[in-house]
């Protein structure tokens, strides 16, 4: 096997050199780096990983906490693990994946020298990870918006901006008695950012725009789905439209609307908080605000090269919603009453 010294004798040129062609630390000559170039090549030269590391100061690894509970659904989480995996290959980066949301693992990856970089997912409003991630040397980008992010940078959808878009394009629409079926009672417990952020987006352009409006929690499974839509309609008898923002339990939402009698969208309209494909493989096609999970994830990543690249400052980017017409949203202000007796 080749080492560092053969590659030196066959380029003509010190071990140091080669090092810094390796690691970019010394600007090299074009002439002198195609030497040594063609020299590994050539030689078939794989710098040791450990020595690389220690020779650039990175290890050239990410970590990536994506907790896999069982309230969450693990096909979106993958979403973002693929966008985050993804991109960082791109900057010939691995990814250390966390499923657990342990601070002695986050500790035991950062304090090791694992890792260059930390990604952190599923992040709860007062989240207990925060003091300890503000502390690392590594930067750290949340996927999720925490009340205090502590000078740490994030990235997310703009979920209240989703709540608060939902109603609006409901209501645009003629609906004026609107309810959201959310997360599980487990989620909402934990002060999950993303479930509480929507939740008060719909809650307060409801009230702007003088909407009757009604929520409920939904446990992600048939009979959960079920005791939601019963409880909703309890609370909102005359709802014509209904937010999802669940991705589990979509299907059986609109499985429980039909079998008490009301179609979609004829009787009452859906409109979904998911990522596209889950809204397109409905039986229903259904209308939705598109969860970019793999963009975001990818984000994530550039948001931490630039942290390591450029020393660039904490930010925070929130994507825009937008809502993908898909036709189950029904115009009531075109058509005033399409609900039939169950």
């Amino acid at each position: 096997m080749a080492t560092i010294d053969d590659v030196a004798r066959t380029a003509g040129v010190s071990t140091s050199t080669v090092s810094y062609v390796l690691s970019g630390k010394r600007p090299i000559s074009a002439p002198t780096r195609l030497r040594v170039e063609k020299a590994i090549r050539e030689l078939g030269y794989r710098p040791h990983a450990g020595a690389r590391a220690l020779a650039s100061s990175r290890t050239q690894v990410i970590a990536l906490m994506a907790p896999l509970r069982v309230d969450v659904d693990v096909s979106v989480i993958m979403q973002f693990v693929t966008g985050v995996v993804t991109a960082a290959r791109t900057y010939e980066h691995d990814v250390l994946l966390l499923t657990q949301d342990d601070a002695a693992g986050l500790d035991r990856v950062a304090s090791g020298s694992m890792v260059d970089a930390l990604v952190v997912m599923d992040i709860e409003d007062d989240d207990p990870r925060v003091p300890l991630l503000a502390t690392l040397r590594q930067p750290t980008v949340l996927i999720g918006l925490p009340h205090e992010a502590a000078g740490l940078s994030c990235v997310d959808l703009d979920f209240e901006g989703a709540g608060r878009l939902a109603v609006r394009h409901l209501a645009a629409r003629g609906h004026r008695a609107v309810g959201l079926v959310g997360s599980p009672p487990a989620v909402l417990e934990r002060h999950t950012s993303y479930a509480e952020r929507i939740l008060r987006g719909f809650r307060s352009e409801a009230q702007s725009l003088e909407v009757q409006s009604g929520h409920v929690a939904c446990e992600s499974s048939p009979s959960g789905a079920r005791a939601a839509v019963d409880a909703l309609l309890a609370a909102v008898p005359d709802v014509t439209a209904v937010v999802v923002h669940n991705e589990v339990a979509l299907p059986f939402v609109v499985s429980a609307l039909h079998d008490r009698g009301l179609r979609t969208p004829q009787d009452v309209s859906v409109l979904a908080v998911c990522p596209p494909e889950v809204a397109e493989s409905q039986p229903v096609p259904l209308s939705s605000i598109d969860l970019p999970a793999h963009t975001i994830g990818a984000v994530a990543v550039e948001m931490v090269m630039a942290r390591l690249d450029q020393d660039h400052p904490a930010e925070t980017r929130l994507l825009t919603p937008r809502v993908v017409d898909r036709g189950s949203v029904l115009d009531r202000a075109a058509v005033p009453d399409q609900r039939v007796s169950p």
